[in-house]
């Protein structure tokens, strides 16, 4: 499902925030660099100095002094000036002067307010400030290009699109992760992974209490069937069960554990197979042993009930097991089959904030093949 790159053509994909760095905006200002190519840097009037007191060889003081006097010379905005700028911002990040290449963009900022390629200097700014760690700072800036300031495209790459991959990567706000996503989605959708940025943009949506959302992403999300999310090994199994209990009529649920076990109670002493099999939820219902507690669910469509019923006298324990808790409850039983004995029945309080008649009330989940470890 991910299918990001580590280069400037695969970058085109938005990549999980479990894999993806800050590495990008190194990438992508070495793309820069190659952008105006026969910009020379020599200058047979008076060189300028570095105004920033650039320290390093000789080479790179002479390198300053012709880029800086070549920028003194370009009076009017426009791509030569830009070209010049960009030369300059580069080689203080090849440096690492991040801190100089900060406080020279910014003062061109200042004094060019309404210079056409901001939103380049402000990506650049936004990319010295990840390399010094100072990460809340660096999506101030990113936020602010997206925001602020008109869409530029370098070398084919969206400034807006680079910066909302960076951002979605450094801010923890959920209200703000939404709209970061929701603008990839709806500007940006031949260069996004679908399937992660629904599933992601769910979890957001999930994150605020948004349920509406929630599942509008999921359901968005379920056709991108095999889509890998790291750090979401079962993402798919999580959000098709979220959509189908929201599509599904919930009229097998209680309103407390004990109802429901004592409906569970009486069916089991009376071997009412048909009523027993009426109390079982009828979405996401699970059958399976304890081994296969991490593996995808096993349905018990597949055999009758009543097979296991007939002929048999199932018993059931006085009290819940003691493995059970105010969200989630046991009930050994036995007496199924001489093969596999006993069976645990797994209840479990609902957890579904889109429908409050339905939150918090209790259904008869699933199965465990054999004792309890």
């Amino acid at each position: 499902m991910g299918k990001g790159s580590d280069t400037i053509t695969g970058m085109t994909r938005i990549i999980s925030p479990v894999k993806r760095s800050l590495f990008m905006a190194g990438v992508i200002i070495g793309g820069f660099a190659l952008l105006f190519p026969g910009c020379s840097v020599f200058s047979s009037r008076k060189p300028a100095t570095d105004p920033y007191n650039i320290t390093g060889t000789p080479e790179n003081r002479i390198v300053f002094q012709d880029l800086f006097t070549l920028l003194q010379n370009e009076r009017v905005s426009g791509q030569e000036q830009f070209s010049v700028v960009r030369e300059i911002a580069n080689e203080y990040a090849r440096l690492k002067e991040y801190g100089r290449l900060i406080n020279f963009l910014s003062s061109w900022l200042n004094k060019h307010p309404d210079d056409p390629y901001t939103a380049w200097y402000l990506f650049m700014i936004a990319y010295a400030y990840t390399q010094q760690d100072a990460l809340p700072v660096a999506a101030l800036y990113f936020d602010r290009i997206i925001k602020n300031h008109p869409d530029l495209l370098i070398r084919g790459e969206s400034i807006h699109f680079l910066a909302l991959n960076q951002l979605i990567t450094l801010v923890d706000n959920q209200e703000q992760l939404v709209w970061y996503y929701e603008e990839l989605i709806s500007r940006f959708p031949d260069k996004i992974d679908p399937g992660v940025t629904y599933f992601m943009l769910g979890q957001a949506y999930e994150r605020i209490g948004e349920w509406n959302e929630v599942i509008q992403a999921y359901t968005q999300f379920l056709p991108y069937y095999g889509t890998v999310i790291p750090g979401f090994p079962d993402a798919y199994t999580y959000a098709k069960q979220i959509v189908d209990f929201n599509n599904s009529p919930k009229d097998w649920t209680f309103d407390s554990i004990n109802s429901l076990l004592s409906a569970i109670q009486t069916a089991l002493d009376t071997g009412n197979s048909v009523r027993l099999w009426q109390y079982r939820a009828k979405v996401n219902f699970f059958a399976r042993s304890w081994e296969q507690e991490d593996e995808d669910n096993a349905g018990m469509a597949e055999f009758n009930l009543s097979d296991f019923m007939r002929g048999n006298r199932i018993r059931y324990a006085p009290e819940l097991d003691a493995g059970s808790n105010a969200s989630e409850a046991y009930l050994r039983t036995w007496g199924w089959s001489q093969y596999i004995s006993i069976w645990y029945f797994y209840f479990r309080k609902i957890y579904f904030p889109s429908d409050p008649e339905i939150h918090g009330r209790w259904e008869w989940a699933g199965v465990y093949y054999g004792e309890k470890f």
